[in-house]
């Protein structure tokens, strides 16, 4: 069993929480996030054109951009997070540009020895996947796709299509943010989903408090929050680390009451 996978074994659905790499002292910051109970870790890389990625998380890219963080650095950061921590799993997420300009076999290679257990390529669609996924798949790391409210049963199995590690359902058809779907769209757009897939499905975009997790966590196999911890590296600093750890155990503790 990978460390992906056994993330999406325990008794509780999994925690994913996402911080942007090279925004604030990141080691500590995903220090915070495990400490917390953050099941998975989601680094993004930064870049200079997002598309999904909503305001806290483009000026979080903007930080860290202007901070000088190369693809190099979110690898070394990577490597030393494994290194601290042997058993949580990783995934990087981000656009096509930073992962296949260099050559897709060296970003799956160099991913891999970083310890990387999952990548997020939001901007290569299924229909383009030998741009990246054989290259992945091939070094030992999930290629984790995107499905969406608009996803239908049509084109669902090519999502699916060498798919791996966990399905990211995004609740709502925009950016990340302070945006939700009602939590009955979200049920049933779940629950549609797995009739045609043993991956497990985590919901992300617009979750952002611990009612809102639990909610969720009660449909989901897992949970995604990320621009609620991004403002707070926004806000705080160098001091965010103790805020991140306070807001991940609430979230942490919100999703393994829900069931």
């Amino acid at each position: 069993m990978t460390r992906l996978s056994s993330a999406f074994t325990k008794v509780h659905p999994a925690l994913v929480c996402f911080i942007t790499a090279g925004d604030g002292d990141t080691a500590a910051n995903l220090d915070a996030l495990v400490a917390g109970g953050a099941d998975v870790i989601e680094l993004g890389m930064p870049f200079t054109d997002p598309m999904a990625d909503g305001p806290a998380i483009q000026e979080a890219n903007l930080r860290s951009l202007g901070a000088g963080t190369k693809t190099a650095d979110v690898l070394l950061i990577a490597s030393d997070f494994r290194a601290r921590h042997p058993d949580v799993p990783l995934v990087l997420m981000g656009y096509a540009n930073p992962m296949v300009r260099r050559g897709p076999e060296w970003f799956a290679s160099s991913a891999s020895k970083a310890g990387v257990d999952g990548v997020i390529c939001v901007d290569i669609p299924p229909e383009e996947d030998a741009e990246l996924g054989p290259y992945l798949r091939g070094a030992g790391i999930a290629p984790i796709r995107l499905a969406t409210p608009t996803t239908d049963a049509a084109r669902l199995p090519a999502v699916l299509e060498g798919s791996g590690g966990f399905l990211y359902y995004v609740s709502v058809a925009g950016i990340t943010g302070k945006q939700q779907a009602a939590i009955e769209s979200i049920e049933a757009n779940v629950a549609r989903i797995k009739q045609s897939t043993n991956l497990p499905v985590a919901v992300g975009f617009g979750v952002r408090t611990p009612e809102q997790a639990g909610a969720i966590a009660r449909v989901a196999d897992g949970v995604v929050v990320g621009s609620a911890l991004v403002e707070l590296v926004g806000e705080y600093g160098n001091a965010a680390p103790a805020k991140l750890r306070e807001l991940t155990s609430a979230l942490a503790q919100a999703v393994r009451s829900a069931r």
